[in-house]
């Protein structure tokens, strides 16, 4: 591995060691991310399920593309996706793709099954 992919990698570790749950703080955010949209997107995550945790199962690197493959947990203590608080834990395997630049996260994408997350939500309520 190159010391970019190094550099990359370990960013990203501390990233997630950083924010795991942990409140996701704007000072926070900012010493991690420049991409506007990750930003957001964990905003949503936090208001819904606050100090959620993103465990790294595993990390890989290639010049300044991280991929990592992860686990969500988090208490529902706010609406997500149009589903009400249920205050129950919940889980589910997430892949995000970072892309770093100037030491901080840049772009990412994210796959994570979004559709069997809100399912489980809507069952506990029932």
């Amino acid at each position: 591995m190159n010391s970019v992919a190094t550099d990359a990698k370990q960013l990203i570790e501390e990233y997630f060691k950083s924010l795991s749950g942990q409140p996701k703080t704007e000072k926070l955010l900012e010493q991690y991310i420049s991409d506007p949209e990750l930003k957001e997107h964990i905003r949503v995550c936090e208001a819904a399920f606050p100090e959620y945790e993103l465990e790294p199962n595993q990390i890989v690197a290639e010049g300044d593309l991280v991929a990592a493959r992860c686990t969500f947990r988090g208490m529902h203590k706010g609406e997500f996706a149009g589903v009400q608080p249920t205050d129950k834990h919940v889980s589910t395997e997430a892949m995000i793709f970072y892309r770093v630049r100037e030491g901080r996260i840049a772009e990412h994408w994210i796959q994570m099954d979004t559709c069997g997350l809100i399912e489980r939500l809507s069952k506990l309520i029932d």
